[in-house]
């Protein structure tokens, strides 16, 4: 029970484990984005508590794994049944916790986070396997898929249950226990999730949540013996520390990285379509999203005009109060967070870039309980060449820079220039084009004429620096589970 007056202000957060809430000796602050002030104790997990985490994971691994698929979805389902019963609730935290607007929450976190577990828990029933008959030697051949053990999840905290079912729901589905490990910074949904997990039906030990920082939690939980299987999603620099820990014990990795994604717009392309798009796919969720448009290559024919009206439309997408219905972004994710993509910007006025709207030109009208709070308006800017940090580095925030390009090939290179590889979109109305143009970016998803159509049975995953790996309705189940081939003599 908390002690001080200051604890009783805030709510406090426990570890899941075993089925149980278990307190932890200490705990690290977690910030209201929209307001600048503490909004919660979460456990300052360590070795001891990933420990006993993976100690009931590996207990409850042999029971659950022996269930049918048809069992273990059904216990999937009830979970998200009771989510969605718990929309409201759940949305108003993850947009409290994350800074987000309510909207985004209500509309895309927790919705999506209930499908993750309905779908998974649909398509885990209808994978098939492999057959093959050697007649001259008189030998049947068929696979197997099995679960792997005790999977290590390590999720973000731009689109924090979101993506910490997407994680859970294919894991567990597939016949494996977890240990998950939410980001410090955005946990509060995850500890609401662990509430239902009772009335859901989950065996205790099946899912484990335990709370922390990545150098006491995370590393924890990566190096650990017992744990041969690890899905994690932030960064390029955290993801090689966890390929060094893991090294050792040839762990599965699933790596989902960051992204510097282009956006390619020919002189053919519907405008309308495409600004509308576009400030969506470079604005939404504060930018805090891995997918955004940061890169934006327009033909130079119809540049002039494509700037003046994307700037005009990005003046548009309002910045504001998280609950207020009216607003498209909140606040971004920390203070910290916030200088940084600060910086950005005034790295691109120092090269001699124009910044068109946003931080440093446009005021934004805030009330009075979000005047400290962590809040940027969209940014545009152009003139700043490709070898600029600003169009190489993954600025993860509400800006995007528009530059002009003469010929497809120079397009298509230019937008390959950069160490990741994860999303692009191609604008064009002439269909060989797009088909061309889409083949030749180095990028693990291409929209074209349209952004963010996810269809849960295809790959998810990155190229290059933007990771390793391929997660989604075949691809997570195939992560998941190991394959075995076996030899029937007749």
């Amino acid at each position: 029970m908390p002690n001080t007056p200051e604890q009783r202000t805030h709510l406090i957060l426990e570890n899941y484990i075993g089925g149980k809430f278990v307190s932890c000796p200490s705990h690290i602050d977690s910030y209201d984005p929209s307001t600048g002030e503490v909004y919660c104790k979460v456990p300052d997990s360590g070795k001891d508590e990933v420990d006993a985490a993976v100690s009931a994971a590996k207990e409850a691994f042999p029971g659950w794994s022996s269930r049918s698929p048809e069992q273990r979805a059904q216990v999937l389902n009830k979970l998200a049944d009771l989510m969605e019963a718990n929309l409201e609730d759940f949305a108003q935290a993850e947009s409290r916790d994350q800074g987000k607007t309510l909207t985004f929450a209500r509309t895309v976190d927790i919705p999506r986070a209930v499908y993750n577990f309905r779908f998974f828990a649909s398509s885990v029933v209808h994978h098939t396997t492999d057959c093959s008959q050697m007649d001259h030697m008189g030998c049947v051949n068929y696979t197997i898929r099995c679960p792997v053990g005790v999977a290590g999840l390590i999720s973000p905290w731009n689109l924090p249950l979101y993506l910490l079912t997407w994680k859970i729901a294919p894991a567990v589905a597939a016949g494996n226990t977890v240990v998950a490990k939410p980001s410090e910074m955005t946990s509060v949904t995850a500890w609401m999730m662990c509430k239902l997990m009772h009335e859901a039906g989950v065996p205790p030990g099946v899912i484990n949540i335990v709370f922390g920082t990545g150098p006491r939690a995370g590393d924890a939980l990566v190096g650990h013996p017992d744990v041969p299987l690890v899905s994690f999603t932030g960064s390029t620099a955290t993801a090689q520390r966890i390929t060094e820990r893991s090294a050792p014990y040839c762990k599965k990795l699933s790596l989902e990285l960051g992204g510097k994604n282009p956006a390619v717009v020919f002189a053919d392309a519907d405008l309308e379509q495409c600004i509308a798009t576009t400030v969506r796919s470079s604005f939404s969720n504060q930018g805090e999203i891995c997918l955004c448009t940061s890169r934006i290559y327009v033909e130079r024919s119809i540049y002039p005009e494509f700037l003046e009206r994307f700037v005009a439309a990005a003046r548009k997408w309002k910045t504001g109060s998280p609950s207020d219905p009216g607003n498209n972004n909140g606040a971004l994710i920390s203070k910290e967070h916030l200088e940084k993509v600060r910086s950005f910007v005034k790295l691109a006025r120092s090269e001699g870039g124009t910044v068109h709207c946003g931080e440093g030109i446009d005021r934004l009208d805030l009330p009075e309980r979000n005047a400290s709070g962590y809040f940027m308006a969209a940014t545009v800017i152009s003139g700043i060449p490709d070898s600029s940090r600003v169009m190489q580095e993954e600025i993860f925030g509400p800006v995007t820079c528009i530059r002009p390009f003469d010929t497809e090939d120079e397009a298509v290179s230019r937008a390959n220039s950069v160490r990741y590889g994860l999303a692009a979109t191609v604008w064009s109305r002439d269909v060989g084009k797009v088909h061309r143009v889409a083949k030749r970016l180095q990028a693990g998803l291409v929209w074209t004429n349209c952004w963010l159509v996810r269809d849960l049975n295809l790959p998810f995953g990155g190229m290059k620096s933007s990771g390793v790996g391929r997660e989604g309705g075949k691809d997570s189940y195939h992560f998941f589970t190991e394959v075995k081939t076996i030899t029937i003599k007749y």
